[in-house]
C-alpha cells in the first residue's frame, strides 16, 4: 500500500467517523466486544464476564423472546420483560370477567401462575463462525437461484445436525455484513412460559400511543413471566408436571439507580436496522414507509370502530391495535427524521466520499466502482415487484391479515409441504416448527371476532379496487371486476360457508393429505389455495430478487468492512447485542432541553382521571405520603421513573436489561424517543436516545403498590 499524506490520513479518520454504523454508534456481537476497550470507557466488572461459552456469563441470563428480549432475575426462572412485549400474553388471558389488560395480574404463588399463551424463549448456549463451511459450497459463477437454494440448503443442514444434540434445542443460522460473514447461533427452548405479574394498565401502559416513543416519559413498562421446563429439564410444552427453569446466570438488581454521566450498557436481540442502505435504498424504503402509514391507519379505522362500543371486541383486537399504532408512529417518526436531519442529503455526501476512497487504487476501483450504481439500477427494476408482493402478503399475514383467511392459507402450506422430505421444506414448515403451527391454529381464537373479521376483509378487498386492476390478485380478478356490491355478496359467502371458524377443525385439517382437503370444497380453502398459486410464482422469484440484492450488498459491505478496517458493526438481525453509552439528557430544538430522568412528580402532572393519563388513587395516595420504601433518588427527592442514555437499540431489544459499569440491573430499555428512532436509518449522535423504566420504580411498584413482596424475596432483594 502507498504510504498516505497526513492530508489523506486525516480525511480517511474523517471518514471513518462520519460512518453512519462505526464505533459507540453499533450493536455490537459478543466476541467485537473485546475491541471497545470498555475499561476505558467506564466499564469496571470483568469485561470477561459478559459472554461465556460455558453458559455462565451475564449475557446468558438475557434471553430472546421472539421479537422482544428479556432477562432471568431469579434462580427459580422468573424472568422481567416489558409489559408491552407480554401484552399479547395478557390479552389472550383476558376477557370482560377477567379484564388483565385494565386490572392487571399478580399470582400469590407458582401454583397460581396461568399460562402466558404464545410465549417462547431461546435462552442462547453458543455461537460459532461457519463462514468457511458455507462459503465452500458457493461456487463461483452461480446463479442468483442457484445461490438461494445452495444456502438454503447448507443453513438447513447446519441446523438440522446442531438440532441432533438435544430435543429442546433450536439453532439459526444468521448472515453477517450481507454474506460476508456466517454464525451458527445455539439456544435452549423454553416453550412453557407462565405469567406472574402484569401492573394494570394505568401503570404498565400510562401515557398510552400518546407518549408512545416521546420524553419525557412515566410507564412503568415492566411484567415478570416465569419459564418452566419438566423434571428432567427439558423444554417441553405446558403441563402441570413441569417445574421453574433454573438458569445458570441471573441478573443482580441495583437499588443504587443512576445519574447524569453514568456508564451503562445494555444486551438483547434487537430486530432489524438498516443503517447500512446506500442511498437508492433509503429512497425505495422512503416510498414503502408512505404506503405503509396510509395502510395502517386503515387497519386501525376498522379495529378501532369495530371496539369503539363492544369491550369484549376491544379486548380480542387490543394487541393488534397497540402494535399497528406504535408501528404507524415509527414510520411518521422516521419520515420526518429523513426530512428534517437531511438524511438522504448525508448519505449522499457520504457515498460520494466513498466513492473518493474507492478511486485511491486500482485494486477497490476494479471490485467497488460500480457498486452503488448497480445497487441503484437493481432497486429502480425491482420496486413494482415489492410493492405487488407486499400487497398480496397483507391478505394472507399472520398478524394483518383477515384471521380466516390467514388461517386457511397457514393450513393449505402446511398440508402441502408435509408432503415433502423435511430438509425440501420450506423454512417455517419443517417438523421443528409443527408445535409453532399448532399453536396459531389455537391462539387465533383469542384474537379475532368472526363479523369483525369479515368486516375487515371487505374492507381490504374495497381498497385493492382504488388501487387499480394492476394490483389485483388473480384469483380475485373477475368478483373485483363487478366492483363494491359484488365484494360484500362475495364475502358473506365465504363465511357462511366455511368450517374455518372451528379451530379445533383446523386442528384436525393440518393432518390431511391435500387432496382429501381440497375434496371439503370449503370456500376459505379454495381462495387459499387460488392464493397460494400466484403467492408461491412470487415467492420464488423474490427469493431469487432477495439474493440479487444481498449478491450486490455483499460486494458493498465487504468495501465497508475494508474502509474501516473491521471496526463496524453488522446491522441487526434478531441475534444477541451489546451496546454501551451513558446517561444524557438532550436538546432537541430550539430552547428544549430535557434532563435525562423522570419522577412520580410528573405522573401527577400528567393525570387526567381517565386513560392513559389515569392515576391509581392507592399510588397517589402513596406519592401524597411520600411512602417510597427506601426507593427514593436521593438527588431527586423523589422516586425516578424513567432514564435516558446513550445506547442503541431498535424494535426486538424491548425488554433488553440495562446495566450499570458493574454489571448490576438498573433498568429495562422500553422505547427510543420521537427524535431517535431514525437511528434504523441513521444516527444523529445528539438525538440518539433509549428510553428505560427505572429498576428502583418497577420494585416500588412491585413492593408498594401491588403488595408482592414474595417476589422481591425471589429476587433475593427483601
Amino acid at each position: 500500500m502507498l504510504k498516505l499524506s497526513k492530508r489523506l490520513a486525516l480525511m480517511m479518520l474523517i471518514l471513518v467517523f462520519a460512518c453512519p454504523g462505526f464505533a459507540d454508534e453499533g450493536m455490537w456481537m459478543p466476541h467485537q466486544m473485546k475491541e471497545l476497550n470498555l475499561k476505558a470507557k467506564g466499564l469496571t466488572m470483568n469485561p470477561g464476564d459478559l459472554y461465556k461459552k460455558d453458559g455462565t456469563g451475564l449475557m446468558s441470563a438475557v434471553v430472546y423472546m421472539r421479537g422482544s428480549t428479556g432477562a432471568f432475575v431469579s434462580s427459580e426462572g422468573l424472568i422481567l420483560t416489558n409489559h408491552h412485549v407480554a401484552f399479547r400474553a395478557i390479552q389472550r388471558a383476558s376477557d370482560k370477567e377477567h379484564d388483565y389488560i385494565k386490572n392487571g395480574f399478580l399470582a400469590g404463588s407458582t401454583a397460581d401462575e396461568i399460562p402466558a399463551r404464545g410465549n417462547i424463549v431461546d435462552v442462547l448456549l453458543d455461537y460459532e463462525d461457519v463462514t468457511p463451511i458455507v462459503m465452500k459450497k458457493l461456487k463461483p459463477g452461480m446463479t442468483p437461484g442457484q445461490r438461494y437454494k445452495t444456502l438454503e440448503g447448507i443453513k438447513k443442514k447446519l441446523i438440522a445436525k446442531a438440532e441432533k444434540k438435544g430435543k429442546d434445542l433450536r439453532c439459526s443460522v444468521k448472515s453477517m455484513y450481507k454474506g460476508n460473514k456466517y454464525y451458527l447461533f445455539k439456544s435452549k427452548r423454553l416453550r412453557d412460559i407462565r405469567l406472574v405479574y402484569a401492573p394494570p394498565q394505568s401503570i404498565g401502559n400510562f401515557g398510552g400511543e400518546i407518549d408512545n416513543w416521546m420524553w419525557p416519559r412515566h410507564t412503568c413498562d415492566f411484567t415478570f413471566l416465569r419459564a418452566y421446563v419438566s423434571k428432567d429439564n427439558q423444554g417441553t410444552a405446558h403441563s402441570p408436571d413441569n417445574v421453574p427453569y433454573q438458569p445458570k446466570s441471573v441478573m443482580k438488581i441495583s437499588v443504587e439507580g443512576v445519574k447524569e454521566g453514568d456508564f451503562t450498557f445494555i444486551m438483547g436481540y434487537p430486530g432489524t436496522t438498516r443503517r447500512n442502505y446506500t442511498l437508492s435504498e433509503l429512497q425505495f424504503e422512503i416510498e414503502k414507509m408512505k404506503r405503509r402509514v396510509n395502510d395502517y391507519k386503515g387497519i386501525l379505522s376498522v379495529f378501532e370502530e369495530a371496539g369503539e362500543n363492544d369491550r369484549a371486541i376491544e379486548i380480542k383486537y387490543a394487541s393488534l391495535v397497540k402494535g399497528v399504532s406504535n408501528a404507524l408512529k415509527n414510520r411518521m417518526a422516521q419520515l420526518e427524521g429523513f426530512r428534517k436531519e437531511s438524511i438522504l442529503d448525508k448519505k449522499r455526501a457520504f457515498e460520494k466520499k466513498f466513492m473518493e476512497w474507492v478511486g485511491q487504487q486500482p485494486q477497490r476501483k476494479k471490485k467497488y466502482n460500480d457498486i452503488l450504481t448497480k445497487i441503484e439500477n437493481f432497486m429502480r427494476r425491482n420496486a413494482d415487484f415489492y410493492l405487488k408482493k407486499q400487497q398480496l402478503d397483507g391478505l394472507v399475514r399472520r398478524r394483518i391479515g383477515p384471521a380466516l383467511l390467514a388461517q386457511a392459507h397457514l393450513v393449505y402450506r402446511a398440508v402441502e409441504e408435509s408432503q415433502k422430505p423435511d430438509i425440501q421444506r420450506e423454512s417455517g414448515f419443517q417438523k421443528r416448527d409443527r408445535f409453532t403451527i399448532e399453536n396459531r391454529i389455537k391462539l387465533a381464537e383469542r384474537g379475532y371476532e368472526l363479523e369483525t373479521d369479515k368486516t375487515y376483509l371487505k374492507f381490504l378487498l374495497k381498497k385493492l379496487l382504488k388501487q387499480g386492476a394492476s394490483q389485483y390478485p388473480k384469483a380475485l380478478i373477475p368478483m373485483l371486476e363487478k366492483g363494491s356490491d359484488a365484494v360484500d355478496a362475495y364475502v358473506d359467502k365465504l363465511y357462511s360457508g366455511t368450517i374455518m371458524k372451528d379451530a379445533k377443525r383446523r386442528l384436525e385439517l393440518i393432518k390431511l393429505k391435500p387432496a382429501v382437503l381440497l375434496k371439503l370444497n370449503d370456500p376459505f380453502i379454495k381462495l387459499a389455495v387460488d392464493l397460494e398459486k400466484e403467492l408461491k410464482v412470487l415467492r420464488d422469484k423474490e427469493n431469487i430478487v432477495d439474493q440479487q440484492r444481498e449478491d450486490l450488498k455483499m460486494i458493498y459491505m465487504a468495501a465497508m468492512l475494508e474502509m474501516h478496517k473491521g471496526k463496524i458493526a453488522p446491522d441487526a438481525n434478531a441475534s444477541i447485542r451489546f451496546t454501551y453509552g451513558y446517561i444524557k439528557g438532550y436538546h432537541p430544538r430550539d430552547a428544549v432541553t430535557y434532563r435525562s430522568q423522570t419522577t412520580l412528580q410528573g405522573i401527577m402532572e400528567k393525570e387526567t382521571g381517565e386513560f392513559p393519563f389515569e392515576v391509581p388513587e392507592k399510588l397517589k395516595a402513596l406519592y401524597r405520603a411520600r411512602d417510597f420504601g427506601g426507593y427514593k433518588d436521593n438527588n431527586l427527592d423523589d422516586i425516578a421513573t424513567c432514564f435516558l442514555n446513550t445506547t442503541n437499540v431498535t424494535g426486538g431489544s424491548s425488554g433488553s436489561p440495562v446495566l450499570n459499569a458493574g454489571g448490576e440491573q438498573v433498568g429495562i430499555a422500553f422505547d427510543m424517543t420521537y427524535e431517535s428512532v431514525i437511528g434504523d436509518y441513521f444516527i444523529i449522535p445528539g438525538l440518539q436516545r433509549v428510553i428505560s423504566v427505572d429498576m428502583r420504580y418497577v420494585l416500588f411498584i412491585t413492593e408498594k403498590f401491588s403488595r408482592a413482596h414474595h417476589l422481591l424475596k425471589e429476587m433475593k432483594l427483601k
